[in-house]
């Protein structure tokens, strides 16, 4: 009997997902997160009513709690990629990521502005973090 190679990565602290998909996925010494929104993740409420910083703050925090959990911090991840739905809002966001990824070597990165997130969110960040 072969075991799977990958691992669901699931955790009360970040938000459930809002379709058919994991918080993360730890595929050997690799960890795959999907986008964070920025959700209260006790109540799945949105959290900022609408002030772009506010989300960032709440995102981040997600994504560090689906680090932790699959025993990974910042300093682990690779690869982000930023969603906005206004580009205008770039340098606000990046300033509190800054805080989060801007210690010792910055993953790579991408930032796109889209014509839309899930419940209306003005922020969404993934990320691609090395374990081994």
């Amino acid at each position: 009997m072969s075991t799977s190679p990958t691992q669901a990565i699931t955790t009360a602290a970040a938000p459930a997902p809002v379709g058919p998909y994991n918080q993360a996925v730890k595929a050997g010494d690799w960890l795959y997160c999907s986008g964070q929104i920025p959700l209260d993740p006790a109540t799945g409420t949105m959290v900022g009513d609408g002030d772009v910083e506010a989300e960032t703050r709440q995102v981040l925090k997600n994504l560090n709690a689906v680090l932790t959990e699959a025993g990974a911090d910042a300093s682990r991840v690779v690869r982000t990629t930023v969603f906005l739905a206004d580009l205008n809002d770039f340098q606000k966001v990046n300033a509190l990521y800054a805080g989060m990824f801007g210690e010792g070597v910055s993953p790579a990165r991408a930032c796109v502005q889209v014509a839309a997130l899930p419940l209306g969110a003005k922020v969404e960040i993934d990320c691609v973090a090395y374990l081994g």
